[in-house]
């Protein structure tokens, strides 16, 4: 599938949903229930429109799911007008940064000493699974720009925050898996990552 094919398939997706967003809102689905079934539909399982070669298409697939993340970051941005040094911000701060860490360190040690995993594994899963899924608790959140309520603003603002603060850790997760791989192993990995 080629790079033109991708991005036309993706802007009429948006387009389809911008237009069916107010009928959305009056259903019981979220739109990532319908963007997942959208995927499956154009998917080797649908009509095969859609196929994706995993390590043929990794560059391009980790552009669309930075691009991705930046907008989704962005727009929960856009409804947070609150400024940096207000005291609103201490809650989810508490929630994106002190949880965060604490539920990464409590899962790597889990995974270490209860399920015998190494180190760079452990860390890594910890770092995947530990960020909380802010589609789950949508119709909480903050819907228009200047709401300043505490629990929507709270729950929105550590759904913002989790993501990037999970990043290193999945970073440092990554590095002790290389870390402790064999010397083999390692160069197989270091040239398989330099070919992408």
């Amino acid at each position: 599938m080629t790079e033109t094919i991708w991005f036309l398939v993706v802007g009429g997706v948006l387009i389809f949903m911008g237009l069916a967003s107010s009928t959305f809102k009056q259903l019981p689905i979220s739109s990532a229930m319908v963007y997942l079934a959208i995927g499956f539909g154009i998917g080797p399982f649908g009509i095969g429109l859609l196929k994706i070669d995993l390590l043929g298409d990794a560059a391009l697939l980790r552009r669309i799911t930075e691009a991705a993340m930046l907008v989704s970051l962005f727009a929960i941005g856009l409804r947070l007008r609150v400024p940096p040094a207000d005291r609103i911000w201490l809650l989810p701060v508490r929630l994106g940064l002190v949880a965060m860490v604490a539920t990464v360190a409590i899962m790597t040690l889990v995974g270490v000493y209860l399920l015998h995993m190494s180190w760079g594994p452990a860390l890594l899963i910890a770092a995947m699974l530990a960020p909380t899924d802010p589609v789950l608790a949508h119709d909480v959140q903050v819907q228009v720009p200047g709401d300043v309520d505490l629990l929507r603003f709270s729950l929105t603002g550590e759904g913002g925050l989790n993501d990037g603060i999970a990043l290193p850790f999945a970073l440092l997760g990554i590095a002790v898996c290389n870390y402790e791989a064999s010397p083999q192993q390692t160069l197989n990995w270091h040239f398989a990552s330099d070919a992408l």
